[in-house]
Parts: structure tokens; C-alpha cells; sequence
């Protein structure tokens, strides 16, 4: 069990100025998180395997493709500044 001197602790450590109203809060809200965790404690695991995920989630992203864009001018005309056929943008490293 958490008591209110531990979450002033934890409070002190994470630089958080807590009120005393917000110390009872997390005092309670914390002791339950953690009573919740002994239940979990005690549950027979030996034959799970272990895992990073509850489900098996895989990539659904698209390939890539290279497509040229058609209306070039337009995106061009479009930029705040631009040299020839490039976009004009600000240095930001120094030559030095």
C-alpha cells in the first residue's frame, strides 16, 4: 500500500508541487493501480509467452512509388521564393 508521504516523495522527485487535496487524490488513485498489480501478480503466467503486444499487428503501410508530379509550374509558382527550377530556401548551416 502507497501512503501520502510516498507520494509526496515521488511528487519531490518529479518536481510537482502537489495541493493537499491532490495528495489524497493520488494517494487513493496510486493505491489502487497498485492493488490491481497484486491481482495481476497472482495469476499463473508460466505458460504464456512473452510478448510486446496483446495482438500481432503487422506494417499496413503502401509501398512507395515514384510518380512524377505533371503540373511542376504549379507547385513552383506556388513557393514563397524560388531559383530556376528549385524550391529557394534559407541556409541553415554556416560554410564555416
Amino acid at each position: 500500500m502507497i501512503d501520502r508521504e510516498q507520494v509526496r516523495k515521488v511528487a519531490l522527485l518529479a518536481r510537482l508541487e502537489l495541493t493537499p487535496e491532490e495528495e489524497e487524490q493520488f494517494t487513493t488513485q496510486l493505491g489502487s493501480i497498485l492493488d490491481y498489480i497484486e491481482q495481476l501478480n497472482e495469476l499463473d503466467v508460466s505458460d504464456v509467452p512473452p510478448t510486446t503486444r496483446a495482438i500481432d499487428v503487422s506494417n499496413v503501410t503502401r509501398e512507395d512509388e515514384l510518380q512524377p508530379y505533371t503540373n511542376r509550374e504549379a507547385i513552383l509558382n506556388s513557393a514563397p521564393e524560388q531559383e530556376g527550377e528549385f524550391f529557394k530556401v534559407p541556409k541553415i548551416l554556416n560554410a564555416d
